[in-house]
């Protein structure tokens, strides 16, 4: 018989912290910078007392190294930042793609570009969190829409990021990050925390890049006696670097494919009043709660509406987006950004559906009415 779980009133980026720590974080390097500083603050507080290491750094770039280094020492790792910091940490986001090396990034997004309004909510940051770092490389991030979700989301990106060896970005909208909701903490097995797979075999036998059939190295901690290279040039399976065709090509297939071929299991949404609905809102974050509480109310008026809620932004989920626009006359994307995600629907639709939008870049919230009266002008 479980133990009822107490109920606690917590705001987005304190689940956060709750969830990095239930997951095995023992190490936090950071920047305060605004809207993601309780993520620091608290960390700074709550590090000593599991044993782990916090520190603040200079800057976002030398954050994420430090973050890489740790993680490279066996420590599951994390930084937290907000837009302008995002931006400075994008090469080394790419040095943890190209060495796979686990991390998780949090990035709590405000309206930008540049400073931009520092206080204000917007979801501007999902094509970079896919395409910000240079060159072709896989991505995994994640967008909660609740206080719940944030601490749930923050377990399954460290899950994801040790067992596929990449970074993984967590996408918490400044609305849902401030925002203080009550819920109950999940009781200790109710979430599964995945660890990193070690090698098996004598240091002298192990090749720190070799696929062993589902494309992810097991991968030794520096400290353990098992000396490879680490570099971000294209290297072998050895880790050492090269130009050959024969061993440049397979790298660069397996880093794809060690995500793609998971693409079933990275379906991650909910699904509400789709059974009948005509016309389909797909959102994700703030966006999501809104959308839920216009879907609502349009039932009650006897419109068949329906919402997708994303939880997966990246790799993009469209086998999922594909069905739905398959049974949908219409669909709508409300974000708070100029359409990013509603690009991407727009990419995998191959029907007749068609793909409104809905966007704010003002700082100000898309309000349950909005999205309903934009339901209404549509409905077929």
């Amino acid at each position: 018989m479980k133990t009822a779980q107490k109920q606690l009133l917590l705001q987005g980026n304190e689940a956060c912290v709750r969830g990095a720590l239930m997951a095995g974080c023992r190490f936090y390097a950071g920047y305060p910078i605004t809207p993601a500083t309780e993520i620091m603050e608290l960390m700074a507080r709550e590090m000593p007392g599991v044993g782990g290491v916090f520190i603040q750094m200079e800057d976002e770039i030398a954050s994420l190294g430090a973050v890489i280094g740790a993680s490279l020492a066996g420590r599951k790792s994390m930084t937290a930042t907000s837009g302008p910091g995002f931006s400075l940490m994008q090469e080394h986001i790419g040095f943890a793609c190209m060495t796979e090396v686990p991390c998780v990034i949090v990035d709590v997004m405000r309206a930008g570009p540049s400073t931009g309004l520092p206080t204000q909510a917007a979801q501007g940051d999902i094509m970079q969190a896919r395409w910000g770092t240079h060159g072709d490389h896989s991505i995994i991030a994640l967008a909660p829409s609740s206080v719940y979700e944030c601490l749930e989301l923050t377990v399954q990106s460290f899950n994801l990021s040790e067992h596929y060896r990449t970074p993984v970005i967590l996408l918490i909208d400044e609305a849902v990050a401030h925002m203080r909701e009550g819920m109950s903490p999940p009781a200790e097995g109710e979430i599964a925390i995945e660890e990193r797979v070690k090698p098996t075999v004598p240091p002298e036998w192990y090749i720190p890049y070799a696929d062993p059939g589902n494309g992810v190295p097991p991968m030794s901690s520096f400290g353990d006696g098992y000396r490879y290279h680490v570099t971000g040039l294209y290297h072998d399976v050895r880790g050492y670097p090269t130009v050959r065709e024969d061993e440049v090509g397979p790298l660069i297939q397996r880093l794809f494919s060690k995500i793609s071929r998971d693409y079933d299991r990275l379906q991650w949404f909910d699904s509400y009043h789709m059974e009948d609905a005509e016309v389909a809102v797909i959102a994700y974050g703030c966006m999501a709660r809104a959308a839920l509480r216009a879907v609502r109310e349009g039932r009650e008026k006897g419109l068949k509406v329906g919402l997708i809620k994303l939880k997966i932004i990246w790799p993009f989920m469209r086998r999922t987006i594909a069905r739905v626009l398959e049974s949908s006359r219409k669909v709508l994307v409300p974000e708070l950004n100029v359409g990013q995600v509603s690009r991407e629907v727009k990419r995998v639709n191959q029907t007749d559906c068609e793909v409104a939008t809905l966007n704010k870049v003002d700082g100000t919230l898309i309000t349950p009415a909005e999205i309903l009266q934009k339901l209404e002008e549509i409905y077929p």
